[in-house]
């Protein structure tokens, strides 16, 4: 046998999958750890030790973090748009002090994150690069001096929306309002521009999308949503929105959540949220007592299930069209109660690199895909937000009623 033959086996695709990642470690883009924290145990580390085997009640710990190559992990401070105003700031607020918390407890394993800058100390370091992404404009409370207080705490994306609109911003999963953006969301993209806090397009409509790219001086985030020409979701991304980040230097980051990546898991998992909705449970419940709920279901009626392969036809799509500087890996672990087969949980990202070598991709587009292309929007927001204080933008004044009438639109 050959040796381009043994290439192409199972085993050794796998080893050059993690010979590439020993080099360019994956920035995932979306992991709900804190939530997932704060359901389980209170964010009590002593309680729910992130340094042990955790794979019985979560998707990620440090072991399996180091085991899939991962190098920088955006953590989503999430919380429920059914929060509202305080009620949300806070509970964001309690989310990001447990990522520094999480960063103060395991120094020699984490890094706290702020730049560029220090992505690439970290993984010089041999330590894990810990950014903290905000889940939801609804975290912000129509206040831009709320968004800059997060981006002093170290926030350095932000979801203009999650599963509901915003005052200012339509999502993707409610009934429009706004038509996209309001004359107020614009000023919250100049804002975030203004700081170097990524603009992140996951969640929203494609018109909010198209809006917050015509607006944005600096390059945008989905930090997880996968093609929409492959799953017709309306949380994927359409190609017009895909073909538009060469243009603005964004990338997407595919995510794994079967519902957005596999059609036949769609009506499924609709049927299956209906179901933890009758038994008491929110839909995104992952709980021990949630997860339960939702294994009895598939059960009695079993799910589609996507494949690391159904991912890799998502990245296949994207690279097409939005071109290989443009496209990442979000996960969503810890936000899903499914996972595709070979993608189980924070370990699972060599299968998906070997996948791809498999597919023949290069490895130095792999080594776009996984590290350099995060570190670099990264750096252009930065150089962005250093460009737009160096001409003069000062902090905003804007509010919502100034901007869009008394309490804009529900």
């Amino acid at each position: 046998m050959t040796s381009e033959l043994l290439d192409s086996t199972p085993a050794a695709l796998l080893e050059r999958a993690r010979a590439v990642l020993r080099t360019a470690p994956v920035v995932d883009g979306h992991n709900d750890l804190p939530w997932a924290m704060r359901e389980q145990a209170g964010y009590d580390l002593d309680a729910l030790d992130l340094a042990a085997d955790q794979s019985a009640r979560l998707h990620t710990d440090l072991v399996r973090l180091t085991a899939g190559g991962v190098g920088a992990q955006f953590w989503s401070v999430y919380v429920p748009s059914r929060l509202a105003g305080d009620h949300a700031v806070s509970a964001t607020l309690e989310q990001i002090d447990f990522v520094h918390a999480l960063v103060d407890r395991f120094p020699d394993r984490l890094r706290l994150a702020l730049t560029a800058d220090d992505l690439e100390a970290a993984r010089a370091e041999g330590r894990i690069a810990s950014l903290i992404g905000a889940e939801g404009g609804h975290s912000i409370d129509c206040s831009l001096a709320t968004l800059r207080a997060l981006y002093a705490l170290g926030v350095r994306y932000m979801t203009l929306t999650h599963n509901d609109n915003t005052p200012w911003a339509d999502s993707a999963t409610d009934k429009p309002a706004a038509g996209g953006l309001t004359a107020f969301g614009e000023e919250v993209v100049r804002e975030m521009n203004r700081l170097g806090m990524l603009v992140d397009l996951s969640h929203v409509s494609a018109d909010t999308m198209r809006d917050a790219l015509r607006v944005s001086e600096a390059p945008v985030l989905f930090s997880h949503s996968s093609s929409r020409a492959v799953c017709g979701h309306p949380r994927n991304v359409p190609d017009d929105v895909l073909a538009l980040l060469a243009g603005n230097g964004g990338v997407a980051m595919a995510t794994f959540v079967p519902k957005f990546i596999l059609p036949a898991a769609i009506e499924w998992t609709a049927a299956a949220d209906e179901n933890m909705r009758a038994h008491g449970f929110d839909h995104l419940d992952t709980t021990p007592a949630g997860m339960a709920c939702q294994r009895a279901y598939e059960e009695a009626n079993p799910r589609p299930v996507a494949t690391v392969s159904t991912v890799a036809d998502h990245l296949d799509h994207m690279r097409e069209v939005a071109g290989i500087d443009h496209i990442g890996i979000g996960g969503d672990f810890d936000g899903t109660a499914f996972l595709p087969d070979g993608l189980d949980d924070v370990a699972g990202y060599p299968n998906l690199i070997a996948e791809l070598l498999r597919r023949g991709w290069s490895e130095a587009d792999l080594s776009k895909l996984t590290w350099h292309n995060a570190v670099r929007v990264l750096r252009d927001a930065e150089t962005a937000a250093a460009r737009l204080r160096a001409g003069g933008r000062t902090p905003s004044l804007a509010t919502l009623p100034g901007l869009d009438g008394s309490g804009g639109l529900g």
